[in-house]
C-alpha cells in the first residue's frame, strides 16, 4: 500500500536538476569517450539513478511509517 501511495505521489515530488558541477564534469568526460565507453557510462548513470530512486522510496516509506506511529501515539 505504501508503494501505491508513493507511486501516486511520485509525480508531485519535484526532483532537483543536475548540479552545475555534475554537468561540468560529465559533459567533457563523455565527449572524450568512445562509443562503447559511452554505453557503459550511461549504464553506470542508470544504476546511480536507480539507487537514488530506491533510497527515495525507502525514505518515503520510513517517513510514512513514522507518521503512522506518531498518529497512533497521539491517539492513545
Amino acid at each position: 500500500m505504501i508503494d501505491m501511495i508513493y507511486n501516486l505521489r511520485a509525480g508531485d515530488i519535484h526532483a532537483v536538476e543536475s548540479s552545475d558541477e555534475f554537468n561540468n564534469l560529465c559533459m567533457p568526460f563523455e565527449k572524450s569517450l568512445i562509443e562503447e565507453q559511452i554505453d557503459v557510462f550511461h549504464k553506470i548513470l542508470d544504476c546511480v539513478s536507480d539507487t537514488a530512486a530506491a533510497e527515495m522510496r525507502a525514505a518515503y516509506k520510513a517517513g510514512f511509517k513514522d507518521g503512522v506511529a506518531l498518529m497512533k501515539e497521539l491517539r492513545e
